[in-house]
């Protein structure tokens, strides 16, 4: 027996936000059957607490230390659920009707206790149908696990969980519907995040090599440390998108998309390089402290 779509789904979607009013409503709009919708904000100084309010959402404030927990974790810790499930979704995420039926359906399973969620991606105003599909572990059950920890306090400015992945207690499937994604807004903002990323991975990497950190790992990421050294690894990937996968297909978008993604991975290796000719040491090194923000960032 199918669930009614007309009943209100047993989910709460949590929304970290900084700064995101502009993309925020088109993330909210859609998701009036959710049981609750939670922003999690860090101070923004734009309108997103007032569009959040305005859609019904619940609002809380995050205020980061600098250790442990960041965003996600925390909220996944001190906040009193009373639905089963979770999904985490980015300000600048759309959820389709599809995917609404879909999500109905999966969270009356019983077989698994998190899924897999694809997304479209959307780049210089081009939806782009090809390249390395991007995917994220956000809907899981609450209580079959959190984020990896990463103890990264003195060598990241970024107040949210990125790049890690829930670890959860059980199997865990696989949501065909994708979920819209548009986190580009211009080249500026996409190179300023994407070198904050770079960075994070950077030490990251070094921060495994020196202190053995040891966390489950995707195979996506079992291959990119395995290669993450080696400058060799951007034109894999170069190879792999726009070739193997298609990415020539979404013309200059693609072409473009794929030369700024494999400069990235061109740009983490340079910095792993930088790092052990000065010494695994503190960010500032990395940063200049006279513009650097902290403030929580969008997927890599």
């Amino acid at each position: 027996m199918f669930p009614n779509e007309n009943d209100i789904i047993p989910v709460t979607v949590i929304i970290p936000v900084k700064n995101g009013a502009s993309a925020l409503e088109r993330c909210l709009e859609p998701l009036r059957q959710m049981a609750a919708v939670v922003v999690v904000d860090s101070a923004s100084d734009d309108s997103s607490v007032e569009v959040a309010r305005r859609w019904g959402a619940r609002v809380l404030q995050f205020r980061w230390n600098g250790g442990f927990p960041k965003k996600r974790n925390w909220i996944l810790q001190t906040y009193n659920f009373t639905t089963e499930w979770v999904l985490f979704l980015d300000a600048d995420e759309e959820v389709t009707a599809e995917f609404v039926r879909e999500l109905r359906q999966a969270v009356t399973s019983t077989e698994y206790v998190g899924y897999w969620i694809n997304y479209t991606n959307h780049f210089q105003g081009h939806l782009l149908r090809f390249g390395v599909t991007q995917r994220k572990l956000a809907l899981f059950r609450v209580g079959s696990g959190y984020y990896e920890r990463i103890e990264d306090t003195g060598w990241s400015d970024l107040d949210m969980e990125v790049h890690e992945h829930p670890i959860l207690d059980g199997p865990v499937g696989n949501l065909r519907c994708r979920i819209r994604h548009n986190d580009y807004t211009n080249l500026y903002k996409f190179i300023e995040r994407h070198n904050k990323y770079s960075t994070w991975e950077a030490r990251r990497y070094m921060a495994r090599a020196t202190e053995g950190q040891g966390t489950a790992r995707t195979l996506r990421q079992h291959v990119k440390y395995a290669l993450v050294e080696s400058p060799w690894l951007s034109v894999l990937y170069f190879l792999y998108t726009y070739i193997a996968l298609g990415g020539i297909l979404d013309g200059g978008a693609g072409l473009h998309y794929a030369i700024y993604k494999a400069t990235y991975f061109f740009d983490i290796s340079q910095k792993i390089k930088e790092l052990k000719r000065s010494g695994f040491g503190p960010l500032s090194q990395l940063t200049n402290p006279e513009t650097s923000e902290r403030e929580p960032a969008g997927r890599g």
